[in-house]
């Protein structure tokens, strides 16, 4: 019996024990976050799926798991299809499905703890309607049938001083509890962890990729606040450091301390906070009041000194990238063609080797040929890493953590001449880069107004991609920050002044290749006097786009000048802080078109 099948039949065994005909296990924890520590992996640890996003559904003789567009290759190669039957998670959402497979008085149990309320909500009348039952039980049945669970790591948080983060904790704490006075609340759940360390001026050191202190936290709209977290990832001086007013508990008094607000108004968000602490201050006799939190924006919003900062940051990466780009060049043309994990090794080096750095913001993304048709591929997850191979691509999404800012890039380099097809359709890419990142627009406009700037060419062409085109960035925190970004997918957030997205088009062809070209940009005010003001996009990554890719024709003037510019930009500020080689190098790719 494989692996897959006993862990599927311990699982099974539990639900009959509970009288549950059907489990759900996300692949989220407690945080609903993205990247989360290897104690909470339960859906790998089910299905052997190492993706970002997915949920498998778990009945007793069948079960299925379903995933995104950008998983749908990879799925296919890590998940055991003798026991879980692949579905796509948009197409065909899971709780829709899972409602055509039971008869009517079935139970469907969940942990509240590992989905938000508005999803707990929306499911429970879903399956209601079709005649079952959504059940919450937070006494997880994955983590009683993985007898080998690995214990939860407990690092030291670090203390963010306000020469990086522009501003105090007590100050944030009064200006957004401000906010929640004005919104009629006796208290906010703050309730994801980059939003409660960002509050906090903290940054933690026990989720892979992720610098923030785990725990959630309650702002009371005096100001005060309570945190919910293991004290022993506090460093010392951390009282001094946040100011008065903080008091921290563990996440267990969370229950107990609900009932105090019985009667009262608290703000949440339904959409991002779990299940399971609304429905505790629901059943205590607090009023939930559904809104934002409170943090998202401001946070979203970075202040002078952070946007600093992040420019400090993106230069120290651009030196990295420029070293490690003109390194795997000269091995290439050696004839030396390496494997896509010692390439990882490679950037991952001379990142190390800057200031401030604190480890990658994602797991490296290093796919050579028909890999980088995976768009989240990553190398250690494959039986072997890839090889490059000479007349096609390699393309590498990686990232940094600084102390002072969160770095995010894709570039996609020519291995040998990959020929006319690959040159076209990396142009149209291209194209819609530069006709996004040139594009000026008004406030109050969204990302989702923005987002068919960047497919247009591709459109035209008969050509998509599947995945959005910006995803917000933090600062020194989550690489995947929201409520801003660039996608198909309607977003009622504007764009504002201050915050940080990717703009990242790209083309994938199954088996083959596949293309993407990312920077990040932070959105700023035009200084131009128009009659309606403009925002517009001003590129913090500094790293030439491989010339040898390009179909020079298709360019028109406008877009032509603006790669001349911008690796103009790219020459005059990184080249003066590389060694004399490097220097060259890079004077040599970023030379002007036709050149």
């Amino acid at each position: 019996m494989s692996t897959t099948a006993t862990r599927l039949g311990a699982l099974r065994g539990l639900m009959a024990e509970r009288g549950y005909d059907a489990f759900l296990v996300p692949r989220t924890d407690e945080s609903l976050g993205e990247y989360i520590p290897a104690h909470n992996e339960r859906l790998r640890w089910l299905t052997g799926f190492t993706g970002s996003a997915g949920v498998a559904v778990v009945l007793a003789d069948a079960a299925a798991i379903f995933v995104d567009g950008r998983y749908t290759v990879q799925v296919r190669q890590q998940v055991d299809a003798g026991q879980f039957e692949v579905r796509h998670l948009v197409d065909e959402p899971h709780i829709r499905w899972l409602a055509g497979q039971l008869p009517d008085g079935a139970t469907v149990a969940c942990d509240p703890r590992l989905h938000s309320l508005q999803w707990y909500r929306a499911s429970a009348a879903l399956l209601e309607a079709a005649g079952m039952r959504l059940v919450e039980d937070a006494d997880n049945l994955v983590d009683r049938a993985w007898e080998d669970r690995p214990s939860p790591e407990i690092g030291t948080a670090l203390l963010l001083a306000e020469q990086y983060s522009g501003e105090s904790s007590a100050g944030k704490r009064a200006r957004i509890a401000a906010d929640v006075s004005a919104a009629g609340a006796r208290a906010a759940l703050v309730f994801a962890p980059d939003a409660v360390s960002w509050l906090l001026n903290v940054r933690g050191t026990d989720v892979p990729n992720l610098p923030v202190l785990q725990g959630f936290a309650l702002l009371w709209a005096g100001g005060d606040m309570t945190l919910y977290a293991d004290a022993r990832r506090l460093p010392e001086g951390f009282a001094a450091h946040v100011g008065e007013g903080v008091r921290v508990v563990g996440e267990e008094s969370f229950i107990a301390h609900a009932a105090d607000l019985a009667g009262c108004k608290v703000l949440a968000d339904p959409a991002q906070a779990n299940a399971w602490t609304q429905l505790a201050l629901q059943a205590a006799g607090a009023e939930l009041v559904a809104g934002s939190d409170p943090v998202l924006i401001p946070k979203a919003c970075k202040n002078a000194r952070e946007v600093a900062g992040a420019r400090r940051a993106h230069l120290r990466d651009a030196v990295a990238m420029a070293r490690f780009l003109a390194w795997l060049d000269a091995e290439v043309e050696a004839g030396r063609l390496h494997d896509e994990a010692e390439l990882a090794d490679q950037l991952y080096a001379y990142r190390a080797a800057g200031e401030h750095f604190h480890g990658s913001s994602f797991d490296t993304i290093s796919a050579a040929a028909g890999n980088a048709a995976m768009c989240h591929y990553n190398h250690e997850n494959a039986a072997q890493p890839g090889r490059l191979v000479m007349n096609t691509v390699y393309l590498v999404d990686s990232g940094a953590q600084y102390i002072d800012g969160t770095t995010d890039i894709t570039r996609t380099v020519a291995i040998g001449d990959p020929g006319p097809e690959v040159r076209r359709l990396f142009t149209l890419v291209l194209k819609g880069h530069i006709a996004l990142d040139r594009a000026r627009f008004p406030r109050g406009t969204t990302g989702t107004h923005l987002d068919a700037i960047a497919r247009q060419f591709l459109w035209r062409a008969g050509f998509d991609y599947d995945h959005g085109t910006g995803h917000g960035v933090g600062a020194f925190l989550s690489v995947h920050e929201g409520p801003q970004r660039i996608s198909k997918s309607w977003s009622d957030t504007a764009l504002r002044p201050g915050m940080i997205l990717s703009n990242e088009p790209g083309y994938y062809r199954d088996g083959a290749f596949g293309i993407r070209c990312e920077n990040l940009v932070v959105v700023q005010e035009v200084e131009d006097g128009l009659e309606t003001p403009m925002l517009c996009f001003d590129a913090l990554t500094l790293a030439p786009f491989d010339r040898r890719l390009l179909w020079p024709e298709l360019l028109d003037a406008r877009e032509r000048e603006w790669l001349d510019s911008y690796h103009q930009r790219v020459m005059d500020t990184v080249g003066p802080l590389l060694d004399e080689p490097e220097r060259r190098w890079l004077a040599r790719v970023t030379r002007p078109i036709g050149d």
